[in-house]
């Protein structure tokens, strides 16, 4: 039989140290605005919305 006590995700090698990070896209009509957040800084899109 298949063990199933194991826990969801392994324990990780370097526990102080986090990836973090944030973003959001949003869709209109018209265009894209896409922003990402990270402990470094933030970067941003907006770009014309392409007709198919």
């Amino acid at each position: 039989m298949a063990e199933t006590t194991k826990a969801a995700r392994p324990e990780r090698a370097a526990p102080g140290r986090r990836i973090v990070a944030a973003g959001i896209i949003r869709r209109t009509p018209d265009r894209t605005i896409t922003v990402r957040v990270t402990q470094a800084g933030a970067t941003g899109v907006i770009a014309k919305q392409v007709t198919r």
